[in-house]
């Protein structure tokens, strides 16, 4: 502390919002490697919209997960409503008004660098600096694989952009963003995805054989999309891959916990298929997977390139999570499971060519950014 009193401290706010897991994950990525490697930084966390109104936060929240669970197809025209036309622009007023309220904070706090990895407070962050009312540098996280318009709005004041892919600038370079200003750097992640881990106990501490090939199947969580076709799919791995070993995560989803549970019972499959509603060893799991099954949100797919792994993807929220589908079958490290698609010929199908897979995973490392976080900071600290 005595050796800090002679450091010129910089002042960090990171905002994020609570629609999805993504933002969050990712701005407490980059909280706990400021806070770790830079001493000399003081950090603040903080959920744009609940600072601005607890109820609002709320409300918008459930509502969000309702439309997307129950609504897809109303959450899809949503998403691209809010590109171009009167919804955008709803969505762009409504943002400047609430930047009156979130500038207390910023006032308050006098943050040298503002990190942000929604686009609600990039929008109202961007619009206090465009009134001058703030003068600090502004660095936009996108969290996923397509960039979406609402990123971009008033970019003259971002100083920073983060991005995923080489895609993502070269889509915001046509749309008049400098280069210079745009960094292909991935999402940002937990650095225990960069661990080593002794595989030998993770198969001891989950019952595994380790001369099975393992799936790491997500089930939505608890937004519990696509509820029977998931069932389906899981369904299918048990009976048609029986040389398999397959770990199930259900989250908050109580009723695909007790779907999968069912089904084990049914199958007499517990020795080679374990059931969990949660686990903090992800990263763990994700080592020894062959490939792993998930709906494509931004943050568990970098999880899962990162960690080396295939994926087979299914149910994604329309709009972003559908972009980033069509992104990572494109580039060839993922199979994407469609509503009209016949389940059991395309499992059937992995497991009797397991060179789609090596094929799959020979193309991760072009993708993967294991030091995603790191170099996010890096160059913002380098800079400031």
């Amino acid at each position: 502390l005595t050796f800090l009193k002679g450091i010129n401290m910089k002042k960090i706010l990171i905002f994020y919002g609570a629609y999805g897991g993504g933002h969050l994950s990712a701005a407490r990525a980059i909280k706990n490697y400021l806070d770790t490697n830079y001493p000399e930084c003081e950090t603040l966390m903080v959920d744009c919209v609940e600072y601005i109104n607890k109820y609002l936060n709320k409300v918008s929240t459930a509502a969000y997960k309702e439309m997307a669970k129950k609504a897809p197809w109303m959450w899809k025209k949503v998403y691209n409503n809010s590109e171009h036309g009167a919804l955008a622009r709803i969505s762009t007023t409504s943002n400047k008004l609430m930047s009156r309220k979130l500038n207390r904070i910023l006032q308050e706090f006098e943050p040298d660098l503002v990190i942000s990895t929604h686009p609600f407070s990039n929008q109202m962050c961007t619009n206090l600096k465009k009134h001058k009312k703030i003068k600090c540098k502004i660095a936009t996280v996108l969290t996923d694989m397509a960039p979406h318009s609402q990123w971009t709005i008033d970019s003259e004041y971002i100083d920073y952009f983060f991005v995923s892919n080489k895609e993502m600038k070269e889509i915001l370079s046509d749309n008049g963003i400098a280069d210079f200003k745009v960094f292909v750097t991935g999402i940002p992640l937990s650095e225990r995805f960069k661990y080593k881990f002794d595989k030998d106990s993770i198969y001891n501490d989950f019952n595994l054989d380790k001369d099975k090939t393992t799936v790491l199947f997500f089930a939505g969580g608890e937004f519990g999309l696509g509820r029977k076709r998931t069932s389906l799919v899981f369904r299918a791995l048990i009976r048609l891959c029986k040389n398999y070993q397959i770990i199930a995560i259900s989250g908050r989803n109580k009723k695909m916990y007790s779907k999968f549970r069912k089904l084990v019972q049914a199958y007499d499959v517990s020795d080679r298929v374990k059931v969990l509603d949660f686990t903090d060893k992800v990263p763990e799991l994700m080592s020894i997977s062959s490939f792993v099954i998930t709906k494509p949100g931004g943050l568990t797919t970098t999880e899962s390139l990162v960690s080396g792994d295939p994926l087979i993807l299914i149910n994604p929220i329309p709009g972003q999570e559908e972009s980033n589908a069509d992104f990572l079958v494109r580039h060839g490290v993922a199979i994407w499971i469609k509503k009209d698609d016949n389940i059991a010929r395309i499992i059937k199908n992995i497991y009797r060519h397991p060179e789609h897979l090596d094929d799959m995973k020979s193309k991760i490392s072009d993708l993967a950014r294991p030091n995603s976080t790191k170099n996010i900071c890096d160059i913002l600290m380098d800079t400031i």
